[in-house]
């Protein structure tokens, strides 16, 4: 009897190949790793707050068939959040194989470090506007020749207008402003009340160990001078109240070195500071940008 052609007689010389039914498994394995690992990453580059973590830790342990006590510990929000060893990111890859652990630990620290680059970038953004503004803030004063009567700097709070003049500020033991402070904060006013940031007012006093004349102690002092300057941005500026609030801070923060010549002078101040709406961990890169930028 002829057969098919292509086709081979089976002989009883070989033995039928048995069919592998598991190796759907490795392929399962693998798929499951690599989804695990997105998870993780998707939640590297979010925003994390304690109820995305613990929705994200009881679902990785269900679909793991692991129980959510494994789980536990140390709180993971209060590692350092790019920190991939000992965090939370290696709590949920501790179970992996060593060779896939690592590797979901490159990718972990890849995707830290463009979070990091992403902030980084948001806050030289911030940075550049807070810049513009001061510049805005300076043409106007430079049109009244009161330049010298403002310092700006910032901080991780976000833009601060230090007035350190002493035409400008206060008399010894004095809280309310002199003319020249006036027509400073009443120039400044206009360019302020087009934001929508809030702006905190802080009031300064020297470190000369004497007791205000006037006041209990400098702490008294300072928070007058602050209401003062409110009061003048309120009154005369035109912002709103809602968006104002001061603090006095005595003689603890001073500007420059006390131990500087002509210290005394500009520690003694009232500073306007505009704070910044950007997240955290964005400002905590202002200080470092503006002196990259200035």
């Amino acid at each position: 009897m002829s057969h098919p052609r292509g086709r081979r007689k089976p002989t009883e010389d070989h033995d039928e190949e048995h069919e592998n039914h598991e190796r759907w498994l490795v392929t399962y394995a693998d798929m499951v790793t690599l989804l695990m690992v997105l998870f993780i990453i998707m939640f590297a580059m979010s925003t994390v707050d304690a109820n995305k973590f613990q929705s994200l830790r009881q679902g990785l342990a269900a679909g793991f068939g692991k129980s959510v006590t494994i789980l536990n510990g140390s709180d993971p929000m209060s590692e350092t959040q790019g920190d991939s060893s000992g965090s939370a990111y290696e709590i949920l890859v501790q179970d992996l194989p060593p060779a896939q652990r690592e590797a979901a630990k490159q990718v972990l620290q890849t995707a830290d470090q463009l979070r990091n680059e992403r902030t980084y970038d948001e806050a030289k953004v911030d940075v550049q506007k807070l810049l513009d503004l001061w510049r805005k803030v300076k043409r106007a004063l430079e049109r009244r020749g009161l330049q010298d009567d403002v310092q700006a700097n910032v901080d991780e709070r976000g833009l601060v207008l230090s007035l350190v003049s002493r035409h400008v500020i206060f008399q010894p033991d004095v809280a309310t402003l002199t003319p020249r402070g006036e027509e400073v904060v009443d120039t400044v006013a206009p360019i302020l009340r087009n934001l929508t940031e809030p702006i905190e007012v802080d009031g300064h006093t020297n470190q000369e160990p004497v007791k205000p004349k006037y006041y209990p102690t400098d702490w008294e002092l300072s928070t007058a001078r602050a209401v003062n300057v409110l009061h003048r941005l309120q009154g005369h500026g035109g912002l709103p109240a809602r968006r104002l609030r001061a603090t006095g801070f005595g003689h603890t923060k001073p500007l420059v070195d006390p131990d500087k010549p002509g210290s005394q002078r500009i520690n003694k101040r009232v500073d306007i500071v505009i704070l910044s709406a950007a997240p955290a961990e964005a400002r905590a890169h202002f200080r470092e940008i503006y002196q990259e930028l200035t």
